[in-house]
């Protein structure tokens, strides 16, 4: 029996399971940014969703992506597989942003907003969250972008 199916199947909805909730981020982020009391849990929210699921799907991504191209024997220095070889540039960039600099991003902001304002505080989030809050959303757009080329480039699988 092939490992190819079984491979293709846990590397289509690996995919989907962690990569979907990424596109949720924003919406959770816009309610909590609405409802200020709230923006520290909406944060908490995603960084949980992040950790417990996409990073470690996105990780099985690469592995399972790994046994695909040993399976069926993907020479990734023939052009007929540029396609793949760019894919997997965007996934380890992807990846690479996600664990280096979006999650300590997000990890700041729910350590910050963590705690309840000192008393006499002017009213908002603490110094310095916004700035944090506009490179997470611009590290979303970012990440959300590479994931939708990859997929266009897993499916259309265009030659070079």
């Amino acid at each position: 029996m092939s490992l190819l199916p079984w491979l293709l199947l846990l590397h289509v909805l690996g995919a989907i399971i962690a990569f979907g909730p990424g596109f949720t981020f924003a919406l959770i982020g816009s309610m909590g940014g609405k409802e200020p009391m709230h923006a520290n849990f909406a944060t908490r929210v995603s960084l949980t969703i992040s950790e417990r699921i996409v990073v470690p799907l996105a990780l099985l991504q690469g592995i399972t992506g790994l046994g695909l191209i040993l399976v069926l024997g993907a020479d990734l220095t023939s052009r007929s597989f540029y396609w793949l070889d760019l894919g997997i540039v965007l996934y380890l960039t992807a990846l690479g942003y996600s664990l280096g600099v979006q999650l300590p991003t997000v990890r700041r902001v729910v350590a910050m907003t963590s705690s309840p304002p000192p008393p006499g505080s002017p009213p908002g989030p603490p110094p310095g969250v916004s700035p944090l809050v506009k490179r997470i959303q611009r590290g979303g757009m970012f990440t959300g972008l590479l994931v939708v080329a990859i997929v266009f480039l897993m499916v259309v699988k265009p030659t070079f």
